[in-house]
C-alpha cells in the first residue's frame, strides 16, 4: 500500500467519524436544512475519496 493510499484511507476514516458525529447530533425533530446540507457534503466527500482510492488501487493492479 502506498503512502497516498494510506493518506486517503485516513481521510475517509476522519470524514466518516465527522459524519457519525453530525448524524448523532441531529435532533429527533425539526432538523434544519443546513444540518442536512453538511451531512450531504460529508457523504459526497467520502464517496469522492473512496472513488479516488479505488482508482489508485485499480491503476496499481493494472501496472
Amino acid at each position: 500500500m502506498t503512502d497516498k493510499e494510506k493518506d486517503i484511507e485516513k481521510e475517509i476514516k476522519n470524514l466518516e467519524e465527522k459524519l457519525k458525529d453530525r448524524e448523532d447530533a441531529l435532533p429527533a425533530h425539526s432538523v434544519k436544512p443546513n444540518q442536512m446540507l453538511i451531512i450531504d457534503e460529508l457523504e459526497t466527500e467520502i464517496e469522492k475519496k473512496k472513488d479516488e482510492l479505488a482508482g489508485l488501487r485499480k491503476g496499481k493492479s493494472n501496472s
